[in-house]
């Protein structure tokens, strides 16, 4: 018995589901995950990011309150590629430290933004599409200006012309001396870069919000002005948190997926929306593997896979 096309279709279908038999014929492809520790290697974060149902993660470069990076291995990073090439990791961000401050007063905090910059961009290069998000900096007194001055003296300092990297500006609530928290000062960044072509953003829900713009409840809105301003072809990934914080309220303070001001039927439209859905989302909620594993089943739950 012969069967066409559509009969097999309907076949896997019924077996398969909609949402497998959509990534088999090459629809849309969910992309999610969270931060974890290195510890155990890039294959040990990719066989425990496949375990709780996730494909991709982000990771500290370094220690996050200090400057140390593990060793390089060569046999477990060749061992991820293979693992990611056969289990759909198409994509993991880099997160620098956060001690990097390259918008400081001080020339020793300078330099240690550079040296750690520079290592870990060399260290990236061995993948052909890494991305290094960080924190643009905080300028300590100084002055917005003077601190984006420094960014960029940074960034034209480490950059160079055939890398493959591409590195992440992240949005920032706003707290302090913080430069980031609009998305003006973001491009005021951008347009002091010379490798234009290998920068970037990570949008991260939490810090937009807490810095005054409504995605919860005009998410177009916003995503239109930062168009206008930055450019979506510039936006490369999310970072999925919810916030502890108010609106407005220029606090960096995460939460759980559903359980802060943000809420749940806002983060389900951040990652149904179409000018977003196709990023790859990164959890960073204070929550242990379990905690990060309940939160995945309930957005892959939330995502229209069409």
């Amino acid at each position: 018995m012969r069967y066409r096309r559509w009969d097999l279709i309907l076949i896997f279908y019924s077996f398969l589901g909609r949402k497998v038999l959509l990534y088999l014929l090459g629809g849309n492809v969910f992309k999610i995950g969270c931060h974890l520790s290195i510890s155990n290697g890039f294959l040990g974060c990719g066989k425990e990011i496949i375990g709780i149902g996730g494909n991709t993660f982000q990771y500290f470069s370094r220690n996050p309150q200090g400057g140390k990076a593990r060793d390089w291995d060569q046999k477990d990073f060749l061992g991820f590629l293979e693992f990611a090439k056969n289990n759909g990791i198409d994509v993991i961000l880099t997160h620098a430290p956060y001690t990097l401050n390259p918008a400081s007063a001080k020339d020793e905090v300078r330099e240690f933004a550079y040296i750690c910059m520079k290592d870990d961009i060399n260290r990236l290069e061995n993948f052909d599409n890494a991305l290094y998000n960080f924190h643009p900096g905080s300028h300590t007194g100084i002055g917005v200006d003077k601190g984006i001055e420094y960014i960029i003296e940074l960034l034209n300092s480490v950059m160079f012309d055939g890398m493959k990297t591409t590195i992440l500006l992240e949005t920032m609530s706003g707290k302090g001396s913080e430069i980031g928290r609009t998305f003006e000062e973001i491009r005021r960044i951008i347009d002091g870069v010379k490798l234009k072509d290998r920068i970037g953003v990570c949008l991260d829900t939490c810090h937009v919000y807490s810095a005054g713009y409504d995605i919860v409840n005009d998410l177009d809105g916003v995503l239109d002005e930062f168009d206008n301003i930055i450019g979506l072809d510039r936006l490369k990934a999310i970072h999925l948190n919810d916030s502890k914080m108010p609106f407005n309220s220029n606090k960096d303070r995460h939460e759980c997926i559903g359980l802060g001001t943000i809420g749940l039927d806002a983060i389900t439209n951040i990652i149904n929306n179409p000018r977003l859905k196709d990023l790859p989302f990164y959890l960073e909620t204070p929550n242990d593997i379990n905690g990060y594993k309940k939160e995945i089943e309930l957005l892959k739950e939330s995502y229209k896979w069409d």
